[in-house]
């Protein structure tokens, strides 16, 4: 018996490049804030979509998107999980993918202070912000090395940088981005032969629920910036630490 996720599968396998301007661009979280507007800004241009997020039913505004949207596919992903990004990959089969942004993370508690860290809650952050993205990123490779552009972007956050750290608190997070940063910049470097890109990307603080409502940009500004980064990204900055505006963060 065919499943949905079978016929999903089946249509994303199926489709054929019709440009070199054209991409396919995998993106996790994308359910709300900056993962759904890199999947908006992505569509809106004409390229191809592969969107992935925990609860795909629940994702409204992401449904809402793929309404009469041929390039993009929706499915369920939850990096958490080692059963899940192992189905995922399965049900990608020989897709190629020629661009993929690692935009899922969790912040973790909001109190991390010194003396109220709690082990579990950190290895929970930790498994989701520093090792998933490398976990997927090797069950991904198969089809990573069929895509054309072949960039690697990882969502990071300025609180990952030791060099900025002047405020100190927010352990988990910023030792869970600080990790992240590292994995990131290894692959670049172990990747290279292969004439693959990576790099990080701050995003800035944006207005989103993970941002609050004190930030100071809106996901348009932010997620229009990060584009200009990947269409430009190439050898030459692989392992860098981008800031959303083109700067560069200092680790």
């Amino acid at each position: 018996m065919i499943g949905a996720a079978d016929l999903v599968v089946s249509r994303s396998i199926g489709w054929q490049r019709t440009g070199d301007e054209m991409a396919t661009v995998l993106i996790t979280g994308t359910n709300r804030g900056i993962g759904l507007e890199f999947t908006a800004q992505f569509l809106a241009r004409g390229d191809r979509v592969v969107a992935t997020c925990r609860d795909v039913a629940a994702a409204e505004a992401l449904n809402q998107l793929k309404n009469g949207q041929d390039n993009l596919e929706v499915l369920q992903l939850d990096v958490a999980s080692t059963e899940s990004m192992n189905e995922f990959v399965r049900q990608l089969g020989g897709a190629a993918i020629d661009i993929f942004i690692n935009n899922a993370g969790v912040y973790g508690p909001a109190n991390g202070k010194f003396g109220e860290i709690d082990a579990q809650v950190w290895s929970t952050v930790l498994r989701i912000n520093s090792i998933a993205p490398l976990i997927l990123s090797q069950m991904l490779m198969p089809n990573l090395r069929l895509g054309k552009d072949k960039k690697l972007l990882y969502l990071t956050s300025k609180m990952g940088s030791i060099g900025d750290n002047s405020g100190g608190g927010s352990y988990i997070y910023r030792s869970s981005k600080t990790a992240l940063n590292s994995v990131v910049k290894s692959l670049s470097i172990d990747l290279a032969a292969e004439g693959f890109s990576a790099a990080v990307l701050h995003p800035g603080w944006v207005l989103t629920d993970m941002g609050g409502p004190n930030a100071l940009i809106d996901t348009n500004t932010s997620v229009k910036g990060m584009m200009k980064i990947i269409d430009s990204l190439n050898q030459a900055q692989s392992g860098s630490f981008f800031n959303y505006d083109g700067s560069i963060i200092p680790w």
